[in-house]
């Protein structure tokens, strides 16, 4: 019976990767390069846009990143209104709260600048605005929404969802604490403008865990079953930027360069993962991240080679041209080069003081955790192994 279900999951998978390219994909225009923010403007009036819903953070509000830009609309006479009650993780009520205050200011465009959090919202706000009947809940999934968006900006504040070109918003339930995925060709944003000014006051350890946010989205796309030529050439440029930057952006948050080399790799991530999908350290760092709360970032850096090594032979091969790609000898084997990948991963980890166990987790958790990270993952996400309850057990003892 086990088999037939995998056989399924698989038959599954193929199908996606073939229904994929032909979904109606939207060419976010990209504009990278350090004070690019000041573009927004003229992309408001060139798209028409007459009142600008603005979703940000107040961290953002008073670095006074967005003051030129602000007073620039106001001498166009482009009215807008800012929102700022956005939470990590985003909620359901935070998006209802946004969509009121969009609809009551009559806005038409979205500018959403700031980490994940902050454009996912920003994505589901623009969902409710042009599906006011249907409930964020109803959005799960995939091709719910179907329905062009107002005009929509994605400015990053941080380097690692990569948010500003995926079809992808993650979603909390507050009352279930229940993290689960929206996605629809539809929330990929017009404009994705990617300014190293923004993350140069981004701290340490938030660089470390966005990075690996990022590394993580590159690998499990790379590695994927079904995995496009495409998709595996945006997810080599993305760790290559990661290897060589990721670090310099730790140690001085003041380099611009690798400030926006990291912007830059984010952004390839997720053109990686947004036609590859992601696997189980997402799966189960979703369900971890909903029950504890914790940081999406760090989940990802803490179990990445964790579930990497429970791959094991499955996913040798991909792993080990990964290694090659940043530097490693072709002559060695397959098995040595993908745990060479494994061990730089941990390396990274250490070199930026993060831990490798949640010390929060409890062992009575895992039944639920295990339960949603396989809803999640089966059968959308073709990993290298389909895995059951015992496999993610068994990684959650490794993280405990």
């Amino acid at each position: 019976m086990k088999k037939i279900i995998k056989g399924f999951y698989r038959v599954y998978q193929f199908i996606m990767s073939l229904a994929v390219p032909l979904l109606p994909w939207k060419d976010t225009k990209l504009l990278s390069s350090p004070g690019s923010i000041a573009n927004v403007p003229n992309i408001l009036k060139k798209e028409g846009v007459h009142t600008l819903f603005v979703a940000t953070t107040k961290g953002t509000l008073k670095r006074g990143y967005l003051n030129g830009i602000l007073d620039e609309l106001q001498g166009m006479g482009i009215h807008y209104h800012i929102f700022s009650s956005i939470t990590p993780d985003p909620t359901i009520s935070s998006i209802e709260e946004g969509v009121a205050e969009y609809n009551s200011h009559n806005c038409n465009g979205i500018l959403a600048v700031g980490g994940g959090s902050v454009i996912d919202c920003s994505k589901v706000i623009g969902a409710r605005a042009v599906k006011p009947n249907m409930s964020v809940s109803d959005m799960k999934g995939i091709l719910k929404i179907r329905k062009k968006l107002p005009t929509f900006i994605a400015v990053p504040t941080t380097a690692g969802t990569g948010s500003e070109c995926t079809l992808a918003a993650v979603i909390t339930d507050e009352k279930t604490h229940y993290k689960y995925p929206i996605n629809d060709p539809c929330l990929l944003p017009d404009y994705a403008i990617l300014d190293g000014e923004l993350t140069k006051d981004l701290p340490p350890h938030l660089t470390a865990q966005t990075g690996m946010d990022a590394m993580t989205h590159s690998t499990e796309a790379y590695i994927n079953k079904f995995s496009s030529k495409e998709s595996k050439s945006f997810a080599i440029k993305s760790l290559t930027l990661i290897h060589s930057n990721l670090l310099k952006a730790y140690n001085n948050g003041q380099d611009i360069e690798a400030r926006q080399n990291m912007l830059e790799a984010s952004f390839y991530a997720g053109k990686a993962f947004t036609k590859a999908y992601v696997g189980y350290v997402h799966a189960i760092g979703h369900a971890i991240g909903g029950i504890y709360g914790m940081p999406h970032g760090l989940t990802m850096a803490i179990l990445l080679p964790k579930v990497l090594r429970k791959y094991d032979t499955k996913a040798e091969k991909s792993l080990s041209e990964i290694a090659i790609a940043l530097g490693e000898s072709p002559s060695l084997s397959t098995k040595e080069l993908s745990q060479r990948f494994i061990a730089l991963i941990e390396n990274y980890n250490r070199a930026m003081v993060i831990p490798e166990n949640i010390t929060s987790l409890s062992k009575s958790d895992y039944g639920e955790i295990a339960r949603r990270a396989l809803k999640e993952a089966n059968p959308l996400y073709p990993v290298p192994e389909i895995w059951s309850e015992k496999e993610i057990f068994e990684v959650l003892d490794e993280v405990i």
